[in-house]
């Protein structure tokens, strides 16, 4: 079904047959219950305090209580990735979504300055975040809220010698920061 025959078929239906079919829709399926949950009551501060605690947990794993042994940090990229896309789908301010992105960076260097990691792939995937941050707060125009924490990631990654140091001055060397 088309956007257009979509709509057609909503304008023929009355105000009770809208509610209903809305009603249904938010019993039948996760994704539009949990949009309605955040629409109606956005606790964006309990959402990223949340996210935070999810992304931390990928570097630095809480042992469960009875445990014998500790679980090794997983530093799994993706789970940040899902939480900001998630964030975007749900029109969460841009400034809360910044935050997370940079939040994930930030928890992934405090992570390596205690840990050596030998993949390569971790530090690409480090810059990938760390640009499309950069990327988020000036296409939202919030780039002077953040931009001493983006300095800080960057020359976070000069102090700890990052193997693509470079590659994140060359990112603030685009934008003049």
């Amino acid at each position: 079904m088309s956007k257009r025959d979509l709509k057609k078929y909503v304008g023929e239906l009355n105000k009770e047959q809208l509610e209903e079919q809305i009603i249904e829709l938010y019993e039948k399926f996760s994704p539009v219950k949990v949009f309605y949950d955040f629409v109606f009551n956005p606790k964006e501060d309990k959402l990223l305090q949340e996210s935070k605690a999810k992304i931390s947990h990928e570097y630095f794993p809480v042992k469960k209580p009875g445990a014998k042994w500790r679980p090794k940090a997983k530093m799994r990229r993706s789970v940040a990735q899902k939480i900001i896309k998630h964030f975007i789908l749900l029109g969460v301010d841009a400034f809360v979504i910044a935050d997370i992105m940079l939040y994930n960076i930030e928890i992934a260097q405090t992570y390596s300055s205690g840990n050596f990691i030998k993949q390569e792939l971790f530090y690409k995937s480090m810059l990938n975040s760390f640009e499309q941050a950069v990327n988020f707060v000036i296409s939202n125009g919030i780039l002077n809220e953040f931009k001493l924490r983006i300095v800080a990631i960057q020359q976070e990654t000069l102090q700890q010698k990052w193997k693509n140091k470079y590659e994140f001055e060359a990112i603030l060397d685009k934008i003049d920061i």
